[in-house]
């Protein structure tokens, strides 16, 4: 089999890659190593920024979520017992769109059947080939049969542990990365929010955060250590220790039911320089992660398949390499933009146990420096909203 794009990796990401490359007229093809319904399985982000509402719309995949989804003119943020509000529309003339990273991937999902596209599903053993020549190759193994695609090019849009990146030589690669001694207990379930927007908080217990994904689904977090164990954690205990994080008005209006998942995930920032080997470019989790704080995981991965898409367009339509020769760069500028962001409100909004009192007090500093500079509210509201690509 042939095609000009190989794209490795059913997740969001090489979805959108996939939808805008069809639009364009480019070949392609999506391997998964995993079944279409463990993808949907896995719960993940749900705000989107403008910027990947836009990418959404424009691959043609936006009608459900425009329906379905909660556009959210602001958040709030609560410290010392007090929630104050980020005004992101009032501050940029922006919004966010709450809206799962489950929903987004059935939304892309059903749009690639339509199209007609190939995706090989629990596509095992994915090889790449020759990337760093000018006819790369992918071997995988499918329904017992070894099967080869040749290629123009390979998309790498398979995550943090995919066979992409750990194709390439070390010596070409440099990580960087900040582990964090914390991890967020996060639950999800069937009840109204406690809030219509979201609610950030820091409090002398930890970090909390209040979130949903529609009128009727929450998801709600909680700073917990790594040692912990989600089976040490009944729906009754962490909804009693969320209670005590929330502000006392928010508390008394907490609607509990039984958890659909729970489960923890430990904080992390992670990027890999550069993001393009030959002809293989790698894009989303494979090149980087950021730490949930700020919801920039799948809003990273999408601008990164758009400057991706962009350069292959360029390329095949105009024979520039002018778009995919700079698509490092440029992609790399805004990653490390999102990682500072995510670093920043990580840093300001959990408890740090080696930090001490002088930590504390630099972090209470700060949010009530927030609270009296509009610049500083502004300087939030445009990186929670989403820079430009």
């Amino acid at each position: 089999m042939r095609t000009q794009v190989a794209i490795i990796g059913a997740g969001p990401s090489g979805l959108i890659l996939g939808a805008l490359l069809h639009k364009a007229g480019i070949d392609n093809v999506i391997l998964e190593q995993r079944s279409g319904d463990y993808v949907l399985s896995r719960i993940r982000a749900g705000v989107l920024e403008q910027v990947c509402v836009d990418l959404l719309d424009e691959a043609g995949v936006g009608e459900r979520m425009h329906k379905e989804g909660l556009p959210h003119d602001g958040f709030d943020m609560v410290f010392a017992g007090e929630r104050r509000r980020i005004d992101l529309f009032g501050l940029t003339g922006k919004r966010v769109m709450v809206y799962g990273q489950t929903e987004v991937t059935r939304d892309l999902m059903d749009h690639r059947a339509t199209i007609g596209r190939p995706t090989v599903y629990e596509a095992e053993n994915v090889r790449i080939h020759d990337f760093d020549g000018d006819k790369p190759w992918v071997t995988y193994t499918h329904a017992g049969r070894e099967e080869r695609l040749d290629c123009d090019f390979i998309a790498g849009c398979d995550g943090f542990h995919g066979v992409c990146r750990a194709s390439v030589p070390a010596r070409a690669i440099t990580h960087h990365e900040k582990v964090y001694p914390f991890g967020w207990l996060g639950l999800l379930a069937d009840v109204p929010p406690v809030h219509h927007e979201l609610i950030y908080g820091h409090t002398e217990r930890g970090f909390m955060l209040a979130s949903m994904r529609s009128h009727t689904r929450v998801r709600y977090y909680i700073q917990c250590g790594l040692h912990e164990k989600v089976e040490d954690w009944s729906d009754e205990a962490f909804y009693d220790e969320f209670r005590r994080r929330l502000p006392a008005e928010d508390a008394a209006r907490l609607i509990t039911g039984p958890s659909i998942e729970k489960s923890i995930a430990p904080l992390r920032s992670f990027v890999g320089e550069p993001l393009r080997f030959g002809r293989l470019f790698l894009a989303g989790d494979a090149g980087h992660i950021v730490p949930p704080t700020g919801a920039k995981g799948l809003n990273l991965a999408a601008s990164d398949v758009a400057l991706l898409a962009r350069g292959l367009v360029e390329h095949y339509a105009e024979r520039s390499s002018a778009g995919l020769d700079d698509y490092s760069r440029r992609a790399l500028a805004r990653i490390w933009k999102a990682e500072r962001f995510s670093w920043w409100f990580t840093q300001l909004m959990h408890l740090f146990p080696e930090t001490g009192s002088f930590g504390l007090k630099m972090q209470m500093a700060e949010l009530d420096y927030l609270f009296s500079s509009e610049s500083a509210q502004r300087v939030v509201a445009e990186n929670y909203v989403g820079l430009p690509i």
